[in-house]
This record gives C-alpha cells, structure tokens and sequence, in this order.
C-alpha cells in the first residue's frame, strides 16, 4: 500500500514494535497483547501501516495475494467488537479452503466463523467511479463462504486500530462449488443461517452487510484505491458477515445456507497447519 508502506519503511519504533509483537504471535500459536498501546486504539494510519509490513513480510516469505475481505460490515459484529465501521485486510493463497475440507484447529488462532458471500472479479477495480453499476459489472460471480476469522491478540480484547493491524483478524477462508452471476441472485436480499454441529447459531440476510454487499465492495474498491492497492481480476473478496460470528474448535462441523447460493461446509480436526 503506498501511503502506508511508505510510514513502515520510515521505522517508527511503534510501528516496528506492533509488527514484531503480531509476529511473534503467529509465529509462536501463543495470542499477544493488543498492539494499541503501541499505535492507538484508532489511528488508522499507523494500523494500516503495520498491515501493510506484515503483507511485506508475508510476500518476501513466498505467499501470494489472492484477493482482499471487508470486515466489520455487520452491525451485530461491530456490537461484538465494540467497533463502529467496517476495515479491509489481505488474502493469501495459504488461507483457501474448498467446501467440505477438514481445517487443523491450530491453523486459526482463536478461530471465529462467519457465513457471507464471496465475489471473485472479472475486471479490474482501479479507476473510474467506483459507484455501485461499476463494481456489479466487474462480479464474474458469487459463491457461498465461510470465514474463519483470527486474532492474534489474547482474548480478541481488539479496537480498531487492533484489528486493523492484525490483518483485520484475518485467518482462513471456505468457499462453496455453486457459482452464481448476479443476474441468478440479489446479494442484498440473500437469507443467511449457520450451523455448528447441526444447531443454528447464527442469521442474517444480505442486508446486514453495509445495507447491501454491494456496497459493501464499492467501499472496499474505493478504500484500496486510495490506499494504492486497487482490486484485480481474479480476486476473492470477502464482502462481510451477514450475521454474528462464533466460536469454533476441533471436532466441529460448520455449515451456512444461503439462499440462492447454496451450502458451504467445513470441518475443524485437532492439530496445526500442514
């Protein structure tokens, strides 16, 4: 990202302190304390800028970017975080599941599932109005998905500014084998239920995302414009929870359903990431 990589390369110690501390919890499966001690609690700046690092360091160790998630979208999760708008974060290709693979446990730390749609772009979002028309016609198609989301911080006791940095508490990602053009579906008025283990947990509908999930792109396409990374075609983008998140460990089984799009499933087993 070009404005905030611009503030990692310049050495802040705070924001070198944030990459380290995030690091070091990946690294070692053992949740750290919150960064925003180091860069603030809102600082959306400095919270970028310490993504932006850890996306350098993630690439420099051979990962590639596959596409990008909104988080935050849902007002349910916003009341759960105790934030108040949505954030973006970075795919890599070691984060994708297909529908029905089993997922170590210990791939995800403190592992939180959510149900949403998931766009993959036929074209390129960089340039022009970036206005809701544009961002529909760049959607080859939409499938069902699972988020697998993750903090690194202790407790998921993040702000803003907390997630932010941590790759908007990125982890894994499922997406379901049914593909649908926009013409088959209305992702606003898609109906959302997630089950673990065969009991219901969490609703929602399309709506619940920023109004529409379109909207929700169209955001996430003006955001990463500005901040010099603009949405490529191919990409996956998560567009945001369409209900609350839960809770997941070894042994469970997640599936969402919704309407138009399908099933998704996944499977947790102990152990760590192969």
């Amino acid at each position: 990202m070009k404005e905030t990589t611009g503030l990692a390369a310049a050495g802040r110690p705070e924001i070198v302190a944030a990459v380290e501390r995030l690091t070091g919890a990946a690294a070692s499966g053992v949740p750290c304390a919150p960064v925003r001690d180091l860069i603030g609690p809102d600082d959306l700046a400095a919270a970028y800028a310490v993504q932006a690092a850890l996306t350098e360091g993630r690439l420099a160790a051979g990962a590639r970017i596959v596409g990008r998630k909104i988080g935050l979208t849902s007002e349910a999760v916003q009341r759960q975080l105790g934030v108040d708008q949505p954030d973006l974060g970075v795919l890599f290709d070691d984060m994708a599941y297909a529908d029905g693979d089993t997922i170590p446990a210990g791939r995800v730390l403190q592992p939180r599932a959510e149900a949403e749609i998931a766009f993959v772009l036929r074209s390129d979002l960089a340039g022009g109005p970036l206005d809701a028309p544009q961002v529909r016609d760049a959607i080859e198609y939409g499938v069902a998905a699972l988020e697998i989301c993750g903090s690194r911080i202790a407790g998921w006791d993040i702000t803003f500014g907390d997630t932010v940095a941590d790759n908007a508490s990125s982890g894994a990602y499922v997406l379901g084998r049914r593909r649908h053009a926009l013409d088959a579906f209305e992702p606003k008025d898609v109906v959302m239920s997630m089950s673990v283990n065969g009991e219901e947990v969490s609703t929602g509908t399309g709506a619940a995302c920023l109004g529409d999930p379109i909207e929700a792109l169209v955001w996430l396409a003006r955001t990463a414009y500005e901040l010099g990374e603009p949405l490529r075609a191919g990409q996956v983008v998560l567009s945001g929870a369409l209900g609350p998140m839960r809770p997941v460990s070894a042994g469970d089984t997640v599936t969402a359903t919704l309407s138009g799009l399908g099933t998704v499933t996944a499977r947790f087993t102990e152990g760590a990431a192969s």
